[in-house]
């Protein structure tokens, strides 16, 4: 299987699945759920992957369907639990963080506004949405949002998301054409996965320079 080269070789989702099997696949699903490191991870195109890696009963992947499924439900609601843990403990102090390499505050202000404008549905509507999905957790745990609420969203996003993406790639991964052209399948997954986040830019953009011109 080839793959098309779309940044650091190790964040290739074919070539970190051939080196690091499941266990691999799991860390990222974990770190990009709700670690301030984990934000730059290929989460969505790395879930897809998995499921064409498991239709093709290849040997990066031997184990069934449910049980990866089940493992990367587990892996990312994990991940936001920790990450919204993370966010009660140090409160208002994140948004006083200093930039670095791997941490903008301009993360946790978009997270912010997101979860401002959905509300509680903002954990599930955040799985879908990269970067914005990392920092969401933390930021209703900053809120402090209802333990039990947030538990519930938490659940049925990492079900949807985690679940849904490897079942689809799983089913079109029985398609020749999907299969026999992975790489560009991949890249289409990272574009789409894209997409939220521009339209966030430009929304944002254009809020500006309306409230500039006011």
């Amino acid at each position: 299987m080839t793959s098309l080269a779309l940044g650091p070789s190790w964040l290739d989702p074919t070539q970190l699945i051939s080196t690091f099997g499941l266990i691999g696949i799991l860390a990222v699903v974990f770190a990009e759920s709700g670690l301030l490191i984990g934000f730059f991870l290929p989460g969505d195109s790395l879930l897809f992957t998995t499921g064409l890696l498991v239709a093709s009963g290849g040997r990066f992947l031997s184990q069934p369907l449910w049980l990866v499924c089940l493992l990367v439900v587990a892996a990312a609601v994990a991940g936001d639990q920790v990450g919204y843990l993370f966010g009660r403990k140090v409160g208002p102090g994140l948004f006083r963080r200093p930039d670095s390499r791997l941490f903008q505050q301009e993360n946790v202000e978009k997270a912010g506004a997101f979860f401002e404008r959905h509300g509680p549905k903002a954990i599930v509507l955040a799985r879908f949405v990269p970067v914005i999905r990392t920092f969401t957790p933390i930021v209703a745990g900053v809120g402090r949002m209802d333990y039990r609420t947030f538990v519930l969203y938490n659940v049925l996003g990492g079900v949807l998301w985690g679940a849904g993406v490897t079942v689809l790639g799983y089913f079109l991964g029985r398609i020749a054409f999907v299969r026999d052209n992975i790489e560009f399948i991949c890249l289409g997954i990272v574009l789409l996965s894209v997409l939220p986040v521009v339209f966030e830019l430009l929304r944002a953009r254009r809020s500006s320079a309306a409230a500039t011109r006011a």
